[in-house]
């Protein structure tokens, strides 16, 4: 089973003025497990960036869907909240959601975020909408999952009411909030990074 991880990864990059940057970028991808996230970022990126490159950090991260438009390289994290049906109590619960979706502005963003779930059958709110420093994004890929000995996923790449692609990773399923729960500050993405390194590190 296929859950989204954050693989942080430093090198140095050669910037349009010529110079060289020592640089750390966030990528996106799917995989089963943060040993799988490490082996396939190095497959993923071994052909795209030039000299040695380092994993930093692998923290598991929940989106529920992912929206690409072809147009943009910029990703917007978009955060929906909705109520909820229960089967053990009459009052609805709040539900809270973590999207991305590339565009070209926030105001974009969020036309694009209500395009591709006009689909839903419940009534939606949009709280949140930041810019994403995720660099680039790695679905589930059969063939490469085979070269380094995965189980290959049954289901086929979903694709939105709008026909955009829809990049979801089976296995990462919603994410239930209260209505009050706002985004992680810097200091407790901090925190929770820690936590996954520790998670991470015991794993290796």
């Amino acid at each position: 089973m296929n859950n989204w991880f954050t693989v942080k990864v430093k090198y140095t990059k050669q910037l349009e003025n010529g110079a060289f940057k020592r640089v750390s970028e966030p990528y996106l991808l799917a995989a089963m497990t943060f040993t799988d996230a490490e082996a396939r970022i190095y497959e993923e990126l071994g052909a795209i960036i030039r000299g040695e490159f380092t994993v930093t950090n692998i923290a598991r991260t929940d989106f529920h869907d992912i929206f690409h438009y072809e147009d943009s390289d910029t990703w917007y994290k978009c955060k929906i909240t909705y109520e909820g049906a229960t089967e053990d109590s009459e009052k609805p619960k709040k539900v809270s959601q973590n999207f991305l979706v590339t565009a070209h502005s926030v105001k974009e963003a969020y036309e694009r975020m209500h395009e591709s779930l006009s689909t839903l059958m419940v009534d939606f709110l949009i709280p949140s909408i930041i810019v994403s420093p995720i660099v680039d994004i790695f679905p589930y890929n059969e063939e490469l999952d085979k070269e380094i000995s995965r189980r290959p996923l049954e289901d086929d790449e979903p694709v939105s009411a709008t026909g955009k692609p829809v990049y979801s990773a089976p296995g990462s399923d919603i994410d239930d909030e209260d209505f009050d729960d706002e985004d992680l500050d810097e200091e407790e993405e901090e925190e929770t990074d820690s936590e996954f390194e520790d998670e991470y590190s015991d794993n290796n």
